[in-house]
C-alpha cells in the first residue's frame, strides 16, 4: 500500500505533490504533504476502480514541482497546505501545469493563519487570478454524482473529540476554487476540511459511513473532472 513502483502501468495514478514546507505539518518526519499516506491513496484508489472504469493503480505516486514528471499526471493532491511555503521557480512550475491542463485538489488546512499561509503561496503561483467559492451549479459537483450535500468533512481526531472542525476559527467549511479563461477549474480548494483522513480511516468504524461516503464522491467528481477537461 505505498508508492506504486515505477513498473506498474495504470490509467490514473494517486499522485501527491511532494512540495517546501515549514516543518509545521503531521507528516511523522517525512513532511507535512506526506499526511495520511499510504491509506488514503489505497482506499480512494480502490474507490476509484470500484466506482468508475478507470483503470487505477493501487498505490500513490508522489512528485515535486520541479521534477519532469509532474507534467505527466493529470491530478495532483496537496495535503496541509498551511504549511507549504513555494518559491517562486516552484510557484511558475505549478502555475505552467495547471495552464497546460493539470488539475490540484489542495485539502486537510483550517483556520485564519492556515488560510493566509495557503494563499502566500497560492499568490505567487496565481497573482492576478481570484479565488472564488465553487458554485452549486458548477460542474465538478456533477461530473459523475450530484454534490447538493456539502456538510463538514472533518479530521478523526475532532469527530473522537465530539466536533466536525479542528479550529475555533475553521467552523465552516468551504469550497472554494481557481478557474482558468475559459472558466474551467484548475485548483479545488477544500478548506476547513479534511477528505484525506476520511479516505485514510474508510476502515475505521470510529469515523462516520456518511462522511466517508461524501468524501468518496468528492474524490471521485475531482478525479473524473480531471480526466474529461
Amino acid at each position: 500500500m505505498g508508492w506504486a513502483d515505477e513498473s506498474v502501468r495504470a490509467e490514473f495514478f494517486f499522485t501527491r505533490l511532494a512540495y517546501s514546507d515549514g516543518g509545521g505539518g503531521r507528516g511523522w518526519g517525512r513532511g507535512a504533504w506526506t499526511t495520511d499516506w499510504p491509506d488514503a491513496e489505497y482506499h480512494l484508489m480502490q474507490g476509484v476502480k470500484r466506482l468508475t472504469v478507470l483503470d487505477a493503480a493501487d498505490g500513490g505516486r508522489y512528485v515535486s514541482p520541479m521534477d519532469d514528471e509532474l507534467f505527466e499526471y493529470p491530478w495532483i493532491y496537496a495535503v496541509e497546505v498551511g504549511n507549504w511555503m513555494l518559491d517562486e521557480t516552484e510557484a511558475e512550475r505549478l502555475r505552467e501545469y495547471l495552464l497546460r491542463g493539470g488539475f490540484l485538489v489542495v485539502d486537510d488546512f483550517h483556520g485564519g493563519y492556515e488560510w493566509a499561509a495557503f494563499v502566500d503561496s497560492m499568490r505567487r503561483v496565481f497573482p492576478d487570478r481570484p479565488i472564488v467559492e465553487i458554485g452549486d451549479d458548477d460542474e465538478v459537483l456533477h461530473v459523475l454524482y450530484d454534490l447538493n450535500q456539502r456538510i463538514q468533512i472533518p479530521g478523526i481526531r475532532a469527530v473522537m473529540s465530539g466536533y466536525t472542525y479542528e479550529r475555533v476559527d475553521g467552523k465552516p467549511p468551504y469550497w472554494r476554487g481557481i478557474y482558468d479563461d475559459e472558466q474551467r477549474l484548475m485548483v479545488a480548494i477544500n478548506f476547513n476540511m479534511d477528505l484525506g483522513d476520511a479516505w485514510e480511516h474508510a476502515d475505521d468504524p470510529r469515523y462516520p459511513e456518511p462522511m466517508t461516503a461524501l468524501s468518496y464522491r468528492f474524490g471521485v467528481n475531482y478525479v473524473i473532472y480531471a480526466m474529461t477537461h
